[in-house]
């Protein structure tokens, strides 16, 4: 596989009074295609990894490349489509529109984007269907329980075919059985869409499901084993 991300000596600080250092010196490689988990203690900066990763932040010192471009060199419009169009992210809090479907609310990448409505929510509705939603398209999300609106997060998420799923706690507010099946469906759509997978997470269950993950614990990226 292909090096898709490349982190060289990446280190991130916030300057103030107390001068936190969030980690230092990280170097790691994710591949084309792979699955990835990150765990780590609260605030111990997989976020902020996470964020470096989707152009919503950068390193204090060192570099993140994606497929061989610096990112720091990215101007905000260019990170701007780089976002969203090679990128999907699906947060802890789903983040959707309420007074809007699910079909609408999958759309609106697209509509970002420029397309029309016309074209925009056939390609939602598909969306729908392949995170087992199609029976909910017409549906206000206001209405549907915490998985179905992950569910739909996640389709508005991968509407644009991205290279990239980027997952940040995706099952943190879903009781166990709803969220093994998101992270099944996670799991899947890394297999059948081959887009790469990054998932952030307490749940050692979860991170236990990708091709490999790391632990973030002071400051430093270790690999990660399960019994």
């Amino acid at each position: 596989m292909s090096e898709l991300y490349q982190f060289h000596n990446v280190s991130k600080r916030f300057d103030g009074p107390e001068n936190l250092e969030i980690f230092k010196n990280i170097n790691m490689v994710i591949h084309e295609g792979e699955a990835l988990g990150i765990v780590g203690a609260s605030g111990s900066g997989k976020s902020t990894l996470l964020h470096l990763m989707g152009a919503l932040d950068t390193p204090s010192t060192g570099q993140v490349f994606f497929d061989g471009a610096d990112m720091a060199l990215m101007r905000p419009d260019e990170k701007a489509r780089f976002r969203n169009t090679s990128l999907g992210f699906v947060f802890q809090f789903h983040h959707l529109l309420p007074e809007f479907t699910a079909e609408e609310n999958v759309a609106m990448p697209a509509l970002v984007a420029g397309r029309s409505r016309a074209e925009a929510l056939p390609s939602a509705r598909d969306m729908l269907e392949r995170v087992g939603l199609s029976h909910r398209t017409g549906s206000s999300v206001a209405t549907m329980s915490g998985g179905e609106r992950q569910r739909v997060a996640i389709a508005r998420a991968i509407l644009m075919r991205p290279r990239v799923l980027l997952a940040d706690e995706p099952t943190g507010n879903l009781d166990e059985n709803t969220g093994r099946q998101v992270g099944d469906l996670l799991i899947s759509l890394n297999r059948d869409l081959g887009m790469t997978l990054v998932v952030v997470t307490h749940n050692n269950e979860l991170a236990a499901t990708m091709h490999r993950s790391l632990e973030l614990r002071a400051g430093i990226l270790y690999e990660k084993e399960f019994a």
